[in-house]
């Protein structure tokens, strides 16, 4: 049976979080934020990378925002913005793949071939992040996994007390599809560090394929709500 669109999302969304981290210094390519965490452990203990990771936000946001406008000019030509930004997001990641290949391993996280990678990262995974909330709206996040941990527990907290219908039927739809997410994201981040251990830069060669495999399901997944381009 072939993985939904939302499980691979996640699985790619754990996997290069992971590979990134391990193998550029600390960066977070996915969860942009938590860079702002060890970039202040990287000043205190003298590591390197603080560059890297103070250029992962504006970097995530600018991306963020080309993905809105090109949706925006791909719906007026009639064309699908889902499918094209998917191949947007692999072209990114075969090309950080490439980078870490020719460049890594990464001593200096802050060289500007470490920099040229890792951003390359962060741009693929801020299209996913984009795509995810922007088009598909209902999909639970494939990277910010404490939002999607909190509901399971609470959605198992409640039907064990007891719901009425509908809502149960509600309840543990949104509960299967958090748990699937959570589980696919956190293979994808034992993926990875079995990769890295194992083959190191060339672990950056998987999340392409993740990548490709997620545009050929596209189209099996669901159509989104009226008034919504796919």
């Amino acid at each position: 049976m072939k993985p939904s669109l939302p499980v691979l999302l996640s699985v790619n969304g754990g996997y290069v979080d992971t590979a990134g981290f391990l193998a550029l210094q600390g960066l977070f390519t996915a969860h942009v934020t938590g860079n702002f965490v060890t970039a202040g452990a990287a000043l205190v203990f003298g590591t390197s990378g603080v560059l890297a990771k103070l250029l992962a936000l504006p970097v995530f946001c600018v991306v963020v925002a080309l993905v809105r406008l090109g949706g925006y000019a791909l719906s007026a030509r009639d064309v699908g913005p889902i499918r094209v930004l998917l191949w947007v997001k692999l072209v990114l990641l075969f090309a950080g793949f490439a980078l870490a290949l020719h460049f890594g391993p990464f001593r200096d996280g802050d060289a500007w071939p470490a920099l040229l990678t890792g951003l390359t990262l962060v741009s693929a995974m801020a299209v996913q992040n984009g795509v995810q909330r922007i088009h598909l709206p209902t999909v639970p996040p494939s990277t910010l996994m404490t939002g999607n941990t909190t509901q399971v527990v609470i959605d198992l907290v409640d039907l064990v007390r007891g719901l009425p219908d509908p809502a149960a039927g509600t309840a543990r739809r949104r509960l299967a599809a958090m748990a699937a997410s959570v589980a696919s994201f956190a293979a994808g981040c034992a993926a990875a560090a079995l990769m890295f251990a194992f083959t190191g830069m060339w672990c950056f060669a998987l999340p392409p394929v993740v990548a490709f495999a997620a545009v050929l399901v596209r189209a099996e997944f669901p159509a989104p709500a009226a008034g919504s381009r796919t």
